[in-house]
């Protein structure tokens, strides 16, 4: 798999210059509102951006909330695929200005939200920041994360482990509650 290569842009003034083109892969996660209809907004916000290419869905899965407080409704998870040529760091900003879009509120960790998007991973890229850590470093431990990841992209290798997305899934017990509702949104 191209991870990054890099893509000619034209510049307002009509020179051309040389950017870096990064795969990315970033989870989506709702359990308030309407969260399909949030993603395909995020999506749709997302493919409009002129720093990002060739975005692709995994289906959607229903996932019962996990930690937190308790009674919450279930989540829906997705993850995204796309080209860009954003930075890890303004990535991250747009992701979070989605995530205000929609309504998120940051009230408890865990807590029930209309949006989360995670930055899974930034190409092979290995950051920890104190509020920016790629790959995330728990999605090998989240199959609600694995399983729509796996749906478009089993053999990427986690830049720590080196392990497949296929053979992380395969380290963690099935959980009969996380089903897939919808292959196409």
């Amino acid at each position: 798999m191209r991870q990054v290569s890099l893509v000619r842009k034209e510049t307002r003034y009509g020179v051309t210059e040389k950017q870096a083109e990064a795969q990315v892969y970033l989870g989506l996660g709702a359990n308030l509102g309407e969260p399909r209809t949030a993603f395909i907004r995020t999506r749709a916000a997302l493919v409009q951006h002129p720093q990002i290419w060739n975005c692709s869905s995994s289906a959607l899965y229903r996932t019962p909330a996990l930690g937190g407080p308790t009674g919450q409704p279930d989540y829906l998870n997705a993850v995204l695929s796309l080209q860009t040529s954003l930075t890890p760091r303004e990535l991250l900003h747009l992701c979070q200005g989605l995530e205000l879009a929609e309504g998120r509120e940051r009230k408890e960790r865990w807590g029930p939200r209309t949006l989360d998007i995670d930055l899974l991973f930034y190409a092979d890229r290995i950051i920890e920041e104190a509020d920016l850590t790629v790959p995330h470093p728990r999605l090998q431990e989240r199959l609600f994360v694995l399983l729509p990841l796996a749906d478009l992209a089993p053999d990427l290798r986690h830049p720590l482990s080196g392990q497949t997305i296929k053979v992380l899934i395969e380290h963690l017990p099935v959980d009969e509650q996380i089903r897939m509702i919808n292959p196409n949104w």
